[in-house]
């Protein structure tokens, strides 16, 4: 396997934001923006490289972005009805075909300071020969239920970070929870078997697996996940993304159902 590519973001806090707005008056904007997460559901003028979807993600004051290769975070603005970021962070993965100028694509838009209107779930932004469509995530795509959905690992979750890398995306750590509490799947090399015991949002694992050995970047994925299910952990869903945080050693996971 060739050498592993890793890339860290620091991890945003979520917030839970109230009302839903259609402009920039007072009281409004920012507010209504804040703990939500909108999908492109349609684009208009210059169409994004590989076709996206272009996610963005607005929380505590920042704003997350991806286009269908790297992630970019950073501060933003919202008041006055413009977009407005400064400096973001950005992942460096290198992302293959026509999806490889989808940074580009979505760097030119922030930071053309796109005008945005919100009408009920639905964010407007244009800027830079685009007009974007995107939806609320949650009426995009509802909360899928904890038990009987296969989750996909997307994140390693570090009490102070989040990590991807080439590793994890290739070997795709998966989980499954029946509705009795059985737990299966594969930790990344090996099979994974056992129980999760529900109460609420609180999810205790008792995890056993099988005994192969892969390449060291494969095993220390499979470390990190095992890790994040060692005992009890608090479960959260957000439309189709769940998010396992370890309550003992701060350590989680990301995961998304197809």
């Amino acid at each position: 396997m060739p050498a592993t590519r890793v890339w860290v973001l620091l991890a945003l806090a979520a917030v839970a934001a109230g009302c839903s707005s259609s402009g920039g008056e007072s009281g409004t904007p920012a507010a209504a923006l804040m703990g939500h997460t909108y999908v492109s559901t349609a684009v208009s003028g210059t169409a994004i490289p590989g076709g996206g979807p272009l996610t963005l993600t607005f929380a505590d004051g920042r704003i997350s972005a991806t286009s269908g290769c790297n992630t970019a975070t950073g501060p933003v603005d919202l008041q006055g009805n413009t977009l407005q970021v400064g400096e973001m962070a950005a992942t460096l993965m290198a992302c293959p075909g026509e999806t490889a100028g989808a940074d580009g694509w979505q760097d030119g838009l922030l930071r053309s300071q796109p005008t945005w209107t919100l009408v009920g779930d639905t964010l407007t932004l244009k800027g830079n020969g685009s007009t974007v469509t995107l939806r609320d995530r949650k009426a995009v795509h509802p909360d899928k239920p904890l038990t009987g959905t296969p989750w996909i690992v997307t994140t390693l979750l570090r009490p102070d970070a989040e990590v991807r890398s080439t590793t994890l995306d290739e070997v795709r750590p998966a989980l499954t929870i029946s509705p009795d509490g059985k737990v299966s799947g594969t930790a990344g090399c090996n099979t994974m078997t056992g129980t999760a015991q529900i109460d609420g949002d609180t999810v205790t694992f008792t995890i056993a697996t099988t005994r192969m050995m892969c390449d060291p970047q494969v095993m220390d994925v499979e470390r990190q996940v095992l890790q994040a299910l060692d005992g009890k952990t608090k479960a959260t869903i957000d439309s189709n993304e769940l998010t396992i945080r370890n309550t003992g050693n701060n350590t989680g996971l990301k995961l998304r159902t197809e």
